[in-house]
Formats: structure tokens, sequence, C-alpha cells
């Protein structure tokens, strides 16, 4: 799929015009992408405490201040509350609807959190001349719950959500140095190979996303994924929270150089 090439803050744009409402990957080729997790202020120590025992599937970006929709430090000027293609509300644990903006849900006491995405490194995996077959087929990318539990914080316990791209067996080592580079975008694979060492029963049929089939001689390759939060917020029952749908990306003004090699709760940005 061959779209215009645009800076970030102009592909935040297009989405708050509503132009854009399909998922992100390969959009705004090296910045970096997050994941949106929005809590009531009274549960974000609780949340922040999840991202900090989890840092694979919830490396922290940047958190709000309660009641304010712009991520001054990753994207000054833009709005959590428009600039996603697509939301997800949940309410008491369940996730209720979809929409594209969330003015006539906003409250004075939500609390933004940004988690990397791994949509970052796969700009560097494309630079490195290997193919993702999900771009190629204009697909979602796959994504499968794990029974691999995450550390519990407060309300917020679940399994480990993995996003999925095949590669030839013989990149796989390529693939696992390229992506460790980036801490902040999910970094290295949690597993490569059998997806039954994760509990994954059936490939073709993803919790998340699109199916994305593994060809004769590729390799299953696992990362830890953002949507992990989702599965959290069902057990969390809390009596509302907002997420990204699965895919759909908040694109901020970091670029993946800014982050290589920096670890989860490194300063990051002035504020963090």
């Amino acid at each position: 799929m061959t779209t215009p090439v645009r800076t970030a803050a102009e592909w935040r744009q297009e989405i708050r015009a509503g132009r854009w409402r399909r998922p992100t990957a390969g959009l705004a080729p090296g910045f970096v992408q997050a994941n949106l997790v929005i809590v009531p202020a009274a549960a974000a120590d609780d949340f922040r405490r999840f991202c900090d025992r989890n840092p694979k599937p919830c490396p922290l970006l940047e958190v709000t201040a309660p009641g304010d929709p712009e991520p001054r430090q990753t994207a000054p000027g833009a709005d959590v509350r428009t600039d996603l293609p697509r939301y997800r509300v949940f309410r008491d644990g369940q996730m209720v609807e979809e929409r594209d903006d969330l003015h006539d849900l906003w409250r004075d006491d939500f609390v933004a959190f940004l988690l990397g995405c791994s949509f970052t490194f796969e700009e560097a995996l494309l630079q490195a001349g290997l193919r993702l077959r999900h771009l190629d087929l204009g697909r979602n990318v796959s994504m499968y719950v794990t029974t691999r539990l995450c550390d519990p914080a407060g309300p917020f316990a679940g399994p480990l959500v993995v996003s999925m791209r095949p590669f030839a067996a013989a990149d796989v080592p390529r693939v696992e140095a390229i992506t460790a580079r980036y801490p902040l975008a999910h970094g290295a694979p949690v597993h490569a190979g059998d997806p039954a060492a994760l509990g994954i029963v059936d490939l073709a049929r993803p919790e998340f996303g699109d199916p994305v089939p593994v060809e004769p001689g590729e390799v299953p390759v696992f990362w830890a994924c953002g949507v992990t939060p989702q599965v959290a917020l069902r057990r969390a029952r809390l009596p509302l929270a907002i997420t990204h749908a699965p895919g759909h990306m908040f694109i901020t003004d970091l670029t993946a150089d800014r982050i290589a090699g920096v670890a989860p709760g490194s300063a990051l940005v002035p504020g963090y």
C-alpha cells in the first residue's frame, strides 16, 4: 500500500480531519508511534506501576497531567482526543464501542499514557531489506493473547499479548539484533518459533488485528505488544477507560533515532 510522504504532525492533522481511519503501520517513517491508555486519575498510579513492572509490553513514553489532552513532551500541540484513527471505550471491563474521537467523553480527571509501539522499529527492518508481510498485504499486524502472565499492580493484571511477523529462518538473528536497539518500542522479540510455547493454538486466528500467513521456510517471530493493557483493563473493571483500537496508533514527534538504545524509565524528554 502506497501512502503520501508526510511528517508526524501532518499525519495527525489528516487523522484529526477524519481523512485516515485505518491502521497506522507504515505511516510517518522514522517517527515513533505509540499505544494509548486513558484511565481516571484514581487508577493512574496503579497503572503506572503496572507499566513499570512490565516494560516489555508497556514501555512508557509520556504520562499527561490529569485533564490535559495534550502530550506536551512527545507531540506538543497534539490532542489525544482526536489524533488517533480509532479508539476503544471500556466500561466495567467490557469493550462497549469503538469511536473516532473522545470530545464528549473527556473528563477533567483523565490521565493519558503513551506507550511505545513496535510499528516504530518496522522502518529499520525495511531499511535492512527485510519484508513485512502485513504491509505488503495491506493488513493490520497479527496479535495474540498468550499464556505468559504480566506482573500485577493494583487491579491491573493478565496475560501478555504479542504481535507476530514472519521472517525467513536465516533472517531471524538479524531481526532480533535490529529490534533490540529499540527497547522503547518493545525491543527484541520475546519468542521466535513454535507458537505453542506461548500458548497460541492457531496463528490463523489472532485475537486482534488480521491473520498474516507464515510461508514454508519462515519462522513466526513474536514481540511484546501494547495491546496487553487492554486485556488488563478487562480484569481491572474500571467504570470507564479508553484505549487506541489495535493497530490505530498515535504518531509522536519523536524520531526512532532518538529512542534507539534508550531503556524504559530513562529520562527520554524533559519532564518525563
